[in-house]
């Protein structure tokens, strides 16, 4: 997936936006990216309410703010110490970070032996694997940071979007710990932790700037005009590239050890781009939102045509067979991203007459 969208710059270098090309895919860091939304003097309780970001859009753009009060851009003193917890979905993450921005640790448990095998997320498998390992996660990153959970001076954990189950799970051991050392909590937004988090590495990057957010189970076009403060300019309005990845790598009966992405990414280059005529969604409208759920339709009689057996794993096909599943997932990747890039290029034209200053686009 990563090669996939380093692929854009054919579109996006024609309308000349960004002047320093960046590209994050942050979902080790999503939960880092609260010391960016947070600084403020004070930080958020854990009963803040969530940012929305609507379903349904009744104007052409949806303006929200994450905060009740004005937020400063004043840096946190040096001296605070964050821990981040996430587990909105099929990883077990916690990381320590200072208020500079220094990432002290950082700790990934995967589950892909589980996606192997119930070919995706399950979800109360997915919540047991996080029991089992949230506490080690923890330890490890305060042992990695040379800290302790006094040394600590707030607890950040993931509230949504996610898995209710998964997320339950996180949120217990950050009451935990904020509870025994007297610790206040910051919940945390998914979707705007990925979109703020380029900023806790990207020292350059300023308000105002578009991104894209790309998850298994989101994409949104976010314009961030200031801290908690943005304007939603599109949404997927039924499946996520995330998910059309996933399902697709399951049809061809690939290994989901490494999820769905990868897995057809690395197929995609033995086959021919070219050879299936996939259509690109939503051609005809002329806004920025996403939908995926008529190329997964495509996909599956793509691979209905061609009599290819999921249950036969691509280690062991035929060479025909082989052939035919990469031309597959190379037709697929290569719409999936197209889709991409018209959204993007209809969101840049929209941002600029929002925000004609704007110079940045964060993936």
């Amino acid at each position: 997936m990563v090669s996939s969208l380093l692929a854009l710059p054919s579109t996006f270098s024609r309308l000349n936006l960004v002047q320093k090309s960046s590209i994050f895919i942050p979902f080790t860091f999503k939960a880092l990216s609260l010391l960016e939304f947070h600084k403020q003097p004070r930080l958020r309780p854990f009963n803040y309410p969530l940012l929305h970001f609507p379903s349904s859009l009744n104007s052409p753009e949806a303006h929200f703010s994450t905060s009740r009060r004005p937020v400063s851009s004043k840096s946190f003193d040096d001296d605070l110490v964050v821990l981040g917890i996430e587990t909105s979905c099929d990883d077990t993450a916690a990381a320590i970070v200072r208020g500079n921005g220094e990432i002290l640790s950082q700790v990934v448990s995967s589950q892909a032996d589980l996606l192997a095998r119930y070919g995706g997320v399950a979800p109360k498998m997915a919540e047991e694997a996080h029991s089992q390992v949230i506490d080690q996660v923890v330890q490890d990153a305060l042992d990695k940071a040379s800290l302790t959970e006094r040394e600590l001076s707030a607890v950040a954990v993931t509230i949504g979007p996610g898995l209710s189950l998964c997320l339950r799970v996180g949120v217990q051991k950050a009451r935990r710990v904020a509870g025994s050392f007297n610790l206040p909590i910051i919940s945390v937004h998914h979707m705007e932790a990925h979109a703020l988090v380029a900023r806790l590495i990207e020292k350059e990057l300023q308000f105002p700037f578009l991104a894209l957010l790309i998850s298994g189970g989101h994409n949104l076009l976010v314009l961030a005009h200031d801290l908690g403060h943005y304007t939603q300019l599109g949404t997927t309005i039924d499946d996520a590239i995330g998910e059309a990845f996933d399902k697709t790598a399951k049809w061809l009966g690939l290994d989901m050890r490494k999820s769905g992405g990868p897995a057809v990414e690395q197929l995609a280059q033995e086959g021919d781009a070219e050879s299936v005529r996939f259509s690109i969604p939503m051609k005809q409208h002329k806004d920025c939102n996403f939908s995926y759920a008529g190329l997964k339709t495509q996909v599956k009689l793509a691979i209905a045509s061609r009599n290819i057996d999921a249950k036969v794993p691509l280690s062991c096909a035929s060479s025909l067979d082989r052939s035919s599943r990469a031309d597959i997932a190379a037709s697929f990747q290569r719409v999936a991203v197209l889709h991409l890039e018209e959204r993007c290029e209809r969101a840049v034209e929209w941002a600029l007459k929002i925000e004609p200053s704007i110079k940045h686009l964060v993936m």
